[in-house]
This record gives C-alpha cells, sequence and structure tokens, in this order.
C-alpha cells in the first residue's frame, strides 16, 4: 500500500513514429529515429560520467520504442544549443573549447563565478559539456555580486506560492538567473523520515517540506500498521545518499564535484494525522494526510526548501496527458520483465500522466483483488475514489511505491514546482501497465493544514 520509484532512463510506452518530426528540450528541431542510429544521443547515452542534466535530457528525447529499442528526438544539427546562466544563447561543448569558463574552472575569483560555472552544465554528446556564449563571452563578475539572493521571512507558514521562497529547486539560482539542475540539488523540499525501534532505526517514508517547521507526509506514515515498524523521530533535511550522512558528491559535468552539505536530522516536535484518517468505513485510505512539526527551524539553503502549496484545484484545468514528477528514494526496477526491486540509496524521480477520476475509477475497479494489505494479504475490495484523491500513473514501469509514501506529486510551471497531490496507495504490483496510483489531492485539505500550523 506504500508506493516505489520506478524508473529508468527510456520508459516503454507510446510515442512518435520513426521518421517523425520533433522537438528536443532544448527547442532545437530533431526526427524521431531508433537511439542507435541516431549519433549525437548514442553519444550522451554511452558518456564514461553522464551527468543528471544528461540523463534529464535524454528522458525528454524519448519518443517511443521500436520493439526493445528505444527511439529519440534526433536532433538535425550537429551542434546543441543551450541557453548560458546570464540567459544568452550558446552551444552545449567541451569546457576546454570554452576560454572564458575553463580560466574559471582553473581559477574561480569567486562564489559567483563557481555557481555561474555549475549552471553552464548542459547535456552534449562531449564529455565535460558547458554552455558556451558567443565568442568574445565572459563572465561579469560585478554583475553577478549585485544578484542578491532572495529574502524569505522564517515562519511556520507555508510561503505565497506567488513568491520566490517556494518551488523553486537549484534550476532557478538565487544567484544567477537560468542554469540547470543539478540531481543533487533536485527538489530541495524531499524529505526522509527516521522510524526508531529498540536500538535500530529504519528509514520507511517520505515527506515534503512546506513551511520552516512543517512537513507534510501521508496519514499511513504515522498511524496504523506502520507504527509496528518503529516510532517517527526524526526528519532528515537535505538529504541526498540515504548511506551517508556527511556531505554528498555527484559529477557536475563541468570537471569539478557538486556537492551538498549533509544531512540535517530534525527531531519530530509533534506528529498531526488528519482527525478522520483511519476512521470506521475508510479502508481506501480516504483523509491520508498529516503533518509533523519539527523542533527545529529549517533553514533556507540550496538543498533545503520549501515547495509550494496549490492556490487552486489544478486537476480542474490540466491539459490532455498531463505528466506530474514524482521523486523519493523508494524501490525501484532493476529488472522490470523479471519484477526484480532494489531499492535505491539516491533521490529518483519520474513522470506519472494525470488520470481523471473517471477513467481511473474504471482502470481500478478491473483489478479487484490485488488489493494488498501491509501484511500481505490479497483481499477483494471495490474501491471507490473521492474528491480528497486523484490518480496519476498507469504506464508499465514508471510508478510510485514502497519507500515513496507520503512525498510530493509535484505540478511544474516555468521551472516553479507546487505540490498538487502526496503519495497514497496503490493496488497489486508496481508499475503494472494500466493501472494508476491514488494520491492524496492537497487542494481540498489546503484549510485544515492551515488551522492546524502554529507559529
Amino acid at each position: 500500500m506504500h508506493f516505489v520509484l520506478a524508473l529508468c532512463v527510456f520508459a516503454i510506452s507510446a510515442g512518435f513514429a520513426s521518421g517523425q518530426s520533433c522537438t528536443l528540450p532544448n527547442n532545437d528541431k530533431g526526427t524521431c529515429k531508433i537511439l542507435t542510429e541516431c549519433d549525437a544521443a548514442t553519444k550522451i547515452f554511452t558518456k564514461k560520467n553522464r551527468t543528471s542534466e544528461d540523463e534529464n535530457f535524454l528522458r525528454k528525447t524519448y519518443c517511443g520504442h521500436a520493439g526493445q529499442t528505444p527511439m529519440v528526438c534526433c536532433p538535425e544539427s550537429e551542434k546543441f544549443s543551450c541557453t548560458t546562466p546570464d540567459n544568452k544563447t550558446g552551444e552545449c561543448v567541451n569546457i576546454q573549447k570554452c576560454t572564458y569558463l575553463a580560466e574559471i574552472q582553473d581559477d574561480p575569483l569567486n562564489e559567483g563565478e563557481t555557481v555561474f560555472l555549475k549552471n553552464s552544465v548542459c547535456a552534449g554528446p562531449e564529455e565535460n559539456s558547458v554552455c558556451c556564449g558567443s565568442e568574445g563571452s565572459s563572465v561579469d563578475v560585478d554583475s553577478l555580486g549585485k544578484n542578491v539572493p532572495v529574502t524569505c521571512e522564517q515562519s511556520a507558514f507555508p510561503p505565497d506560492p506567488d513568491s520566490d521562497c517556494c518551488g523553486l529547486d537549484s534550476s532557478v539560482s538565487d544567484k544567477i538567473i537560468g542554469g540547470t539542475a543539478t540531481g543533487i540539488n533536485q527538489y530541495p523540499w524531499l524529505v526522509i523520515i527516521e522510524y526508531a525501534k529498540l536500538e535500530t532505526s529504519r528509514l520507511l517514508c517520505g515527506g515534503f517540506l512546506i513551511s520552516n517547521k512543517y512537513v507534510l507526509t501521508a496519514g499511513h506514515c504515522v498511524k496504523g500498521p506502520i507504527l509496528e515498524a518503529g516510532t517517527p523521530k526524526y526528519v532528515h533535511l537535505g538529504e541526498y545518499n540515504t548511506t551517508n550522512e556527511g556531505p554528498d558528491c555527484v559529477s557536475s559535468g563541468a570537471g569539478q564535484p557538486d556537492c551538498n552539505e549533509g544531512i540535517i536530522r530534525a527531531t519530530i516536535d509533534e506528529i498531526i494525522p488528519h482527525p478522520d484518517y483511519l476512521k470506521p468505513n475508510n479502508f481506501y485510505e480516504q483523509h491520508d494526510i498529516a503533518l509533523i512539526r519539527l523542533k527545529v527551524w529549517a533553514p533556507r539553503t540550496e538543498f533545503i526548501r520549501p515547495i509550494c502549496l496549490p492556490k487552486i484545484d489544478h486537476t480542474l484545468s490540466l491539459p490532455p496527458n498531463y505528466k506530474f514528477q514524482v521523486a523519493g528514494w523508494g524501490r525501484y526496477y532493476q529488472d522490470f520483465v523479471n519484477k526484480i526491486f532494489k531499492a535505491s540509496e539516491v533521490k529518483l524521480h519520474v513522470d506519472v500522466p494525470y488520470v481523471n477520476h473517471g477513467d481511473c475509477q474504471r482502470k481500478l475497479r478491473t483489478i479487484p483483488n490485488l488489493y494488498k494489505l501491509s501484511n500481505g494479504i490479497k483481499v477483494s475490495v471495490n474501491v471507490t475514489l473521492w474528491n480528497g484523491q486523484l490518480c496519476a500513473g498507469g504506464v508499465a514501469g514508471k510508478d510510485s511505491c514502497k519507500g515513496d509514501s507520503g512525498g510530493p506529486l509535484m505540478y511544474e510551471n516555468e521551472r516553479k514546482y507546487t505540490a498538487v497531490g502526496m503519495v497514497s496507495y496503490g493496488l497489486g504490483e508496481c508499475g503494472i501497465g494500466g493501472y494508476p496510483g491514488v494520491y492524496t489531492n492537497i487542494y481540498p485539505y489546503l484549510p485544515w493544514i492551515k488551522a492546524t500550523i502554529r507559529e
């Protein structure tokens, strides 16, 4: 009943026909081709030190499958266009071909230049690719110093969704406009809950930061059968690799490692499940939502910051085939064909398509014998959705599952993220094609959230 992330570079789903025109993530024109017939994509896919930018680019260029071979949107030009951190048009090349960035790499003068270099990393066919501006470009150190960080008031209440104090990850720097997200900095609102039992501790559920004091998670993460495994004691802030409490580092693609600051193990002050969670006749996880109040104030850093809460019910105005993002540390498919799972040590994410209530209800009623209780026993149920829930997913091999419970279902608009839903439950095995996952819809619970939070 808890979710896992099933993630691969390319997903198995419908797409474009071979030879059809398409557009790459950088807005270059391309043609849908088999991966092995696209020299540029093959070079990125076989890079020795493939970065998260490379993997995101490959994922977004996916345009279908020819048998078991993925197809990609293959660029028409050998040159990869890009946008520099200061919003200038550039070309994605090896850093040694870009004089002014190579000089920064060898001897950065200040923090502004270092951030500029990190935000210049781009997805391209060459190793250590960066977005290089036109000939004669340079980094204006003086102008970098004038871009002051956004000042956000420390508060227990969620920030205004219209401000820059929520929903912005490392793809939008406080100091430099533009840039691309790095895996280690993505989704800085994600947290993991640590459970204690006797002398042992376990990481069992996720959640997300909504202010400097509060985390949202699922009701079943703090109440019910899960408490047999342990009591929630800590929330990990700024987490990336769960096997390491110190700073985590990944390749930035610019010749220098990109490192975080290590985790903060924030002690839980209070756990507040929704008052109607686990009430009689509530078999389908209605009101599956809870607040966690921290004893410490969560700092605002590059790796720790809140996500925005919705101003409207986004499910009422989503475009056709809209895809949400789900992220977490749950299990993923090591071998999708043979259903072999592996627990993830690092933060993963996956795109899942929105499924409206009517379609979701019909799909879930077709598998009445696959619902699993926490003890593994299968029972026959007739699932009935209600307005406090929404559905997403149903693509084979792309899902959330055990370990991702409580994590956000994210709506992204112009690089700002809103927590539209929360991972709640699913039916049967994770990642089964045609069967969406069920999420708590955050919008109907805004009055309860605001009334429960205290400064």
